[in-house]
């Protein structure tokens, strides 16, 4: 893998250890060549490492898997998945699930990405939808905020949405930025 192939959540082998790609910055200064500037993070111990790589330099990636997998619970500090097929059970820690934990509905399907055999992150899908559990009324006139209001969804997480979203509507969310996209149509 060439370092302009790097993305988030990729997998790579580097001083022989396997490690997962949290963020990266391609750099390019006025003098001297061009970098990528990566932030690893090591799938077994969770040590987190800065390492610049020269422009196309090349890096062995790892073995990765895609399983389809059921969000069954979370139980405090633990998020717990079945595999779709096998029915295999799975426990990953809250850090893993990181930015998505305030996403995570019950029984929802989400894709876990393996490395070596191990559990190491998770994929949802771009957008999801939730029902809004607690909205504040929209005050006629209230645009000073650009027009928008926090509500609470289905999972706890506050979302910030138009002032004409109310408490029942269901409404579509970005789940790389959390960010209001649209309010579903109810069937």
């Amino acid at each position: 893998m060439q370092t302009s192939d790097f993305r988030k959540g990729n997998a790579v082998k580097y001083n022989g250890e396997t490690w997962l790609i949290s963020d990266f910055q391609f750099v390019n200064p006025g003098k001297g060549t061009a970098f990528t500037r990566t932030k690893l993070k090591n799938i077994k111990t969770g040590k987190a490492l800065e390492v610049s790589f020269k422009s196309g330099e090349s890096i062995e990636e790892a073995d990765l898997q895609y399983r389809k997998c059921q969000y069954m619970y979370n139980d405090g500090t633990d998020y717990n998945f079945m595999d779709n097929k096998t029915y295999d059970q799975f426990t990953i820690t809250k850090d893993l699930v990181a930015e998505y934990a305030d996403l995570m509905v019950d029984n929802s399907e989400v894709t876990l990405v393996f490395i070596d055999g191990v559990p190491c992150s998770i994929q949802m899908p771009p957008k999801l939808d939730f029902k809004v559990i607690a909205a504040p009324p929209g005050e006629k006139g209230d645009t000073a905020t650009g027009g928008t209001k926090p509500v609470t969804i289905e999972t706890g997480a506050t979302v910030n949405v138009p002032l004409f979203i109310k408490e029942g509507d269901t409404i579509r969310i970005n789940t790389e930025t959390h960010a209001y996209v649209e309010r579903v149509q109810q069937k």
